[in-house]
C-alpha cells in the first residue's frame, strides 16, 4: 500500500489539523470541486475535524451526476434499438432517466454491456461488424483523453460500426459559473488533482485573479485534502488569491501534453448543459468535424430529445453547493440508492451517495428555497 498508507497517517493529519486551527481567525467557505474528494472528506470525517470557521461546500465535480437528463434519455433510446450494443461504465446503469434507466433497458432485452475501457467497446465493434456499437463517453478532462483516443483508433482502423455518445464537461467554466452566481458563498476552491494532471494549471490563474479566490490543486487522500485546506486557509487569512499546486506528485504545471494534443484533435469546445444546473457556455466538448461521423447523436438522430428534471429532486442545488444532501426532504426516504431521484444518489462520486453510505442522516432538513447558479 505504498503511496496510500503514508497519506493516511493519523499523526500527520493531527499536525495539519492543529496548524489549520491555529491559523484560522474568521469564517471561510471552501468548495472542493471533485466528487472523489467529497467522498474522501465524508468517509474520513474531515469536515467534522476542521475548525467550525472552515466550511467545506461540495461542488459539481461528479461526472455521472452532471450528465444531463436529456443525454441519459438519448442513451436509453439508442440502447433500446435491436441493432445496437450499448457499452458503458457500470456507474451509469442506475442513473435515472425519464421513467427508466439502463438496467431497465437491459432487463427489457436491450444489449447493454459494462466495460472497463472505451477500447473494450472498440474491440466489441470489431468482433461484431453486423452490429452498431456505442460507447457512453462521459466525464471531465480526466476521462476525455481515452475516449478521444478510441475515436482516433476507430478512424485509423476503419471501424465504421463504432460511435461515441459524448457528454464531456470542463471544470474551469463551471468555476466561472459558480463565481458569477448571485447566491455564491464560495471564497476558495480545492481543484481536482486528476483533472489538472491532464490539463495542467494554465486555465486557473486568470480565474483566481478575476474573482480574487485562491485555487489550490489537491489530491484525494486525507493528508492531501488537509494540506490543500491548510494552504487555502493560509492564503485567505493573508488576503492572497493565487494558484497553488499541493499535488506535485501527480500534477505538472503544463499537464499531459500528449493527452491535450489528442483532445485538441478529436474534440472541440462547445456549450454544455449540466444536470440540475443548466447551460454553461464553453463548458463541454463535442466531436470535431474531422470525427463527426462517429457521433452517436447524429448517427441515431436523437439530437432533438428534450426533457425536464423531476420537481422533487434537488440534486441541482446539491451540485451547486447550495444544499447539503441531508437537507433535502427526499433524502433517505423517497430517494435512496435503490430508488434514486437523481444521479447524485447513485454515482460513486455523488455527494448524496456519500452522505447515505457514511450515515450522515441525523440532521433535520432545512426549509426549501429556490436558488440557481445559472
Amino acid at each position: 500500500m505504498k503511496y496510500i498508507d503514508e497519506f493516511q497517517n493519523p499523526d500527520l493529519a493531527r499536525r495539519l489539523l492543529d496548524e489549520i486551527h491555529a491559523t484560522v481567525t474568521r469564517p471561510w467557505a471552501l468548495m472542493e470541486v471533485c466528487g472523489g474528494q467529497t467522498h474522501s472528506i465524508i468517509r474520513h470525517g474531515i469536515d467534522q475535524l476542521l475548525p467550525d470557521q472552515v466550511e467545506l461546500i461540495h461542488g459539481p465535480g461528479c461526472p455521472v451526476c452532471v450528465t444531463p437528463l436529456e443525454v441519459i434519455d438519448k442513451a436509453l433510446e439508442i440502447a433500446s434499438r435491436p441493432e445496437v450494443i450499448f457499452c458503458s461504465f457500470g456507474d451509469m446503469l442506475r442513473v435515472p432517466g425519464t421513467g427508466r434507466d439502463l438496467f431497465r433497458v437491459r432487463g427489457e432485452g436491450g444489449d447493454v454491456r459494462v466495460v472497463y475501457s472505451p477500447l473494450d467497446a472498440l474491440t466489441i465493434a470489431r468482433q461484431n461488424p453486423d452490429r452498431q456499437v456505442v460507447f457512453f463517453g462521459i466525464g471531465f478532462e480526466t476521462t476525455a483523453p481515452p475516449n478521444a483516443m478510441t475515436v482516433y483508433q476507430a478512424r485509423r482502423l476503419g471501424v465504421r460500426n463504432f460511435s461515441l455518445l459524448v457528454s464531456h464537461v470542463r471544470v474551469p467554466p463551471a468555476i466561472e459559473a459558480i463565481m458569477q452566481s448571485p447566491s455564491c458563498r464560495v471564497q476558495a476552491f480545492l481543484a481536482a488533482g486528476h483533472v489538472c494532471s491532464v490539463m495542467g494549471v494554465d486555465e486557473y490563474p486568470e480565474l483566481a485573479e478575476r474573482h480574487r479566490v485562491p485555487i489550490v490543486v489537491t489530491g484525494f487522500e486525507p493528508l492531501d485534502i488537509l494540506e490543500g485546506v491548510r494552504r487555502t486557509v493560509a492564503q485567505l487569512e493573508r488576503g492572497e488569491h493565487t494558484v497553488d499546486n499541493a499535488y506535485p506528485r501527480a500534477v505538472r504545471p503544463e499537464g499531459n501534453q500528449a493527452a491535450k494534443a489528442m483532445l485538441e484533435d478529436v474534440f472541440e469546445v462547445t456549450d454544455r448543459s449540466w444536470r440540475g444546473i443548466g447551460m454553461i457556455p464553453g463548458s463541454g466538448w463535442r466531436l470535431s468535424p474531422k470525427y463527426r461521423e462517429y457521433d452517436a447523436e447524429r448517427r441515431f438522430s436523437v439530437e432533438d430529445i428534450r426533457t425536464s428534471e423531476p420537481a422533487e429532486c434537488r440534486s441541482g442545488e446539491v451540485l451547486q453547493g447550495l444544499l447539503k444532501p441531508h437537507e433535502c426532504e427526499a433524502f433517505g426516504t423517497l430517494c435512496t440508492p435503490r430508488t434514486p431521484l437523481g444521479a447524485t444518489m447513485v454515482s460513486s462520486e455523488g455527494a448524496c451517495a456519500a452522505y447515505y453510505l457514511y450515515r450522515r442522516l441525523d440532521i433535520s432538513p432545512a426549509p426549501r428555497e429556490a436558488t440557481s447558479v445559472v
